[in-house]
């Protein structure tokens, strides 16, 4: 029997309590001061969270949160320390535990504990424990205008109180693991990385030795054919409904040589229909208008249904008997046209190339064997970089899935008898 088994039965014995969530945490929204109020956000000291802040598993990117100015904090009053960000809408089910006082934008809810029960936990017991809500979040949700999570039952969610005793070995446990789970990790991503840029070499190498060879060179305004090249559609927040079959993909499907399945946003049919939106096809080229990196370009690929893409993703939908779509994806992603891309980005704080631009940049077009040759080539290597079922990314994903299960178990009691 393990160290915490002892704990809860020395504790426990007749089982754990649980209370509902409002009855632990004082609760408050976030918002988001005035974009066209320059003061609030001018020598801001005050860290303001955005989803592209939160990471996974809690994790918080420090270098990119934007801070806001005192005095643009309503009423004065600040998330407290050691308090956690749940995202209750949109983006729902992630969280992440904040150590200094703090704002956030209307995306999440703040959770701190109340004063009478801040004796009873250790604050990264309720981090850890927020990865169960995070699940119960993301299957609780209602629609408006997008996504929400039920706040009705979020504050009567349950919400355990072992001995802190118990809490405490669970920390240890759970950060020692994550600690060990966190240098594997970084080492397989180390391996990849270096993988990567070996895949990237030969990718250059091989679309440079087309360009040396004086092929001829076609902007990528002419290799629709019979096809067409054109922006994704604008699909808005009331457009959406989480139980549509139309699957909306984003710009985070969008990666380099490999569409990363990441979105989790719908739409009905009827309304994609109304909006007269374009409906993907597998083997259609997806091109990223913003960063990052910029330009990047991934397939559509098999099996996905019925699917659409926002407006700033371009849709090279290539029918001409010269030129191979999946070459084309891999020409875009070379660093040479790759750096023409970049030179044409227009905008300010958020960098992006117009279709129009996009429409001028050129690629050397081989014969058709000679594309056949660099997509073989190429795709062989990517498979081993990119595929989830192959290789190092396979591994990484696997190593998460085994500390997610193991935290699971860890965080499951038998409650107490009422």
């Amino acid at each position: 029997m393990s160290r915490i088994d002892d704990l809860i039965k020395q504790h426990s014995p007749d089982g754990v309590e649980y209370v509902e969530l409002a009855e632990l945490f004082s609760m408050r929204n976030g918002y988001t001061p005035s974009k066209s109020d320059s003061a609030a956000w001018a020598d801001g000291t005050v860290p303001w969270f955005r989803m592209e802040d939160i990471r996974e598993n809690g994790r918080v990117l420090d270098r990119s949160i934007q801070h806001i100015a005192e005095t643009a904090v309503k009423g004065g009053r600040l998330f407290p320390a050691n308090s956690i960000l749940v995202a209750t809408s949109a983006t729902i089910g992630e969280h992440a535990l904040i150590r200094v006082p703090h704002l956030s934008n209307q995306r999440f809810t703040s959770i701190a504990l109340k004063p009478k029960y801040q004796d009873r936990f250790d604050i990264k017991f309720v981090f850890y424990y927020c990865f169960v809500l995070d699940e119960w979040c993301k299957g609780n949700t209602t629609v408006s205008s997008f996504a929400s999570v039920d706040m009705a039952g979020f504050k009567k969610f349950r919400f355990p109180v072992p001995h802190l005793e118990v809490q405490r070995e669970i920390v240890r446990v759970l950060d020692a693991f994550a600690e060990l789970e966190a240098e594997l990790e970084a080492e397989l991503e180390a391996e990849l990385e270096a993988r990567q840029q070996q895949y990237a070499h030969y990718r250059d190498m091989s679309l440079s030795i087309s360009e040396s060879n004086r092929v001829a060179s076609l902007r990528l305004g002419e290799l629709a054919g019979v096809g067409f090249f054109r922006d994704g559609d604008w699909v808005e927040s009331k457009d959406q409904d989480p139980n549509g079959t139309v699957r909306l993909t984003q710009l985070a499907d969008v990666g380099e040589g490999v569409f990363r399945d990441r979105s989790r946003r719908w739409m009905r049919e009827d309304q994609a229909c109304r909006l007269n939106c374009t409906f993907l096809e597998p083997g259609d080229v997806l091109i990223a208008r913003m960063p990052d990196p910029i330009g990047r370009a991934c397939q559509v690929p098999d099996g996905i249904g019925q699917a659409v893409t926002v407006v700033d993703v371009a849709v090279l939908r290539s029918r001409r008997d010269d030129v191979l779509p999946r070459y084309i994806m891999h020409a875009l992603n070379s660093f040479e046209v790759r750096r023409r891309i970049v030179s044409l980005q227009v905008g300010g704080t958020r960098q992006r190339i117009t279709r129009r631009n996009l429409e001028t940049i050129e690629i050397p077009i081989p014969s058709l064997r000679q594309q056949r040759e660099i997509v073989d080539m190429l795709d062989r290597f990517e498979t081993l970089v990119n595929d989830l079922s192959y290789g190092l990314p396979a591994e990484i994903e696997a190593r998460r899935q085994q500390y997610a299960y193991y935290r699971d178990r860890l965080l499951t009691f038998k409650e107490k008898a009422a």
